[in-house]
């Protein structure tokens, strides 16, 4: 094949010419870029002046209606016309180097008043010390339930305080109205309390209050009544939550929460009632007792005998003991195994009805003091609707409102039934009684243990 050469000049012509196109498309493209540049730079500089008047619209107008709201209080009236008045869309602008306004405004708001009583949060200072009494007494301005719990020593207080107003003869008089045996004072205090805090160690606590008159009228569970009978007979023990219910069962050992009961504490509480029941039903039926929960309570705290018994106590001082639903326990088991033996016995609890309301009805005061919820909680309260009210209230459980259930619900729920009176100033702690119910104890009840009349263990 032949190849054509080309000569040294038609080769030089050639390069020069590639050249020349290549600076022509580099300039062409340059073109189109400086177009593009001055396109942008003519759209921006026109759109630039929109955009910033829009900003100074939004703002002005943001920062007239906060100004306007704080003004007029929330009230027409207090907005600003975009427009109409150029020195407030100005002042709302920020100056070079500043925060916008109405940011300002939004996080820098000035402070109102406080509520009332209102004071400094402070702990208590471990520096100088362990002290129990100023560690409670901190309480008041440490927040949440320790400032709850010290509200609910100063209502307990005034409840004391009341308790020991003289009477006047008039207040005699009416007190003298009520059926039950026993010395009225200026408040009737109801204590009420679910049968795990017998089961547990506040049982002492509770009856440290029966033993010295500190309390008046008593509503608890079946449970509330022979856990503390059955503890005469046989000890309770510390547990722990977390063991096995099965196995348990097969070791015949109850457990309440972290406590342990042995099912032969009950087999001792079987025997030691059954003969108590025979005697029952035989005065109904030759002497014509009406038999009541609390008439019955009070004959279980006289068998017992025994001065660490809530209930031994109670029928000492002549403390009534309402249990409406004292069957629903192992006392119930025993009334219905005795019953196959020999049935009839009779329980009447409307005469007990009538007995609470009236301590309630006849009452100069009255304050209420509930430990847990449900039957307790409402049977008490329920008795202070007959006399529009109590005067002073402290419930201390763990319940919440939303489910609408009465355990839970606040004080005001109560209010609003007539079940606290209206002008009370009550208090619920939300926490665990075993925790806080003897604390509360100790900085009330037991600082005024000389003004109460009662009796010591072993008396």
């Amino acid at each position: 094949m032949r190849v054509r050469m080309a000569s040294p000049a038609h080769t030089a012509a050639r390069r020069a010419g590639s050249k020349m196109a290549a600076r022509n498309r580099t300039e062409r493209r340059a073109g189109s870029k400086m177009a593009a540049c001055s396109g942008t730079a003519r759209y921006g500089a026109a759109r630039r002046p929109g955009i910033k008047t829009a900003a100074r619209i939004r703002t002005a107008r943001y920062g007239a209606e906060q100004d306007g709201s704080a003004q007029s209080g929330g009230g027409g009236g207090g907005g600003v016309i975009v427009g109409s008045e150029p020195r407030a869309a100005g002042a709302a602008m920020a100056a070079p180097g500043q925060a916008p306004a109405a940011a300002l405004q939004a996080v820098l708001k000035r402070s109102g008043r406080l509520p009332t009583e209102s004071l400094p949060v402070r702990g208590y200072d471990f520096a100088g010390g362990p002290d129990h009494g100023a560690l409670l007494r901190s309480f008041r301005t440490t927040g949440f339930q320790a400032t709850s719990f010290a509200q609910a020593v100063a209502e307990i207080h005034r409840m004391i305080a009341a308790k020991l107003e003289p009477l006047s003869e008039e207040e005699r008089d009416r007190a003298g109205l009520n059926p039950w045996p026993r010395a009225t004072s200026g408040c009737t205090i109801f204590l009420g309390f679910t049968s795990n805090l017998i089961s547990s160690g506040v049982r002492e606590t509770i009856r440290y209050l029966v033993q010295h008159n500190m309390v008046d009228v008593l509503v608890t569970t079946a449970g509330g009544v022979e856990e503390d009978l059955i503890k005469c007979l046989a000890p309770t023990y510390v547990g722990d939550f977390n063991l096995r219910g099965q196995d348990l069962r097969q070791r015949g050992i109850n457990r309440i929460g972290n406590l342990l009961v042995p099912n032969d504490n009950y087999c001792k509480f079987e025997d030691w009632l059954t003969p108590i029941l025979e005697k029952m039903v035989d005065e109904q039926d030759t002497q014509g007792v009406k038999w009541t929960p609390s008439k019955m309570i009070a004959r279980l705290g006289k068998e017992i005998n025994n001065p660490e018994s809530v209930y031994y106590w109670a029928q000492k001082n002549n403390i009534p003991v309402l249990s409406p639903a004292l069957t629903d326990g192992s006392l119930g088991d025993m009334i219905f195994f005795h019953s196959y033996k020999r049935p009839g016995l009779v329980l009447d609890i409307v005469e007990d009805l009538r007995l609470i309301n009236t301590q309630a009805i006849f009452a100069k005061k009255t304050g209420m003091i509930i430990l847990g919820g449900g039957l307790v909680k409402h049977h008490i309260a329920n008795a202070n609707l007959m006399r529009n009210g109590a005067d002073f209230s402290v419930y201390v459980n763990t319940a919440q409102e939303f489910d609408g259930s009465d355990s839970g619900a606040r004080p005001d729920e109560a209010v609003s039934w007539g079940k606290i009176r209206m002008d009370a100033t009550p208090v619920k702690v939300y926490a665990d009684a075993s925790l806080v119910f003897p604390l509360l104890v100790a900085e009330t009840f037991a600082q005024k243990a000389d003004a109460f009349r009662g009796e010591t263990p072993g008396d």
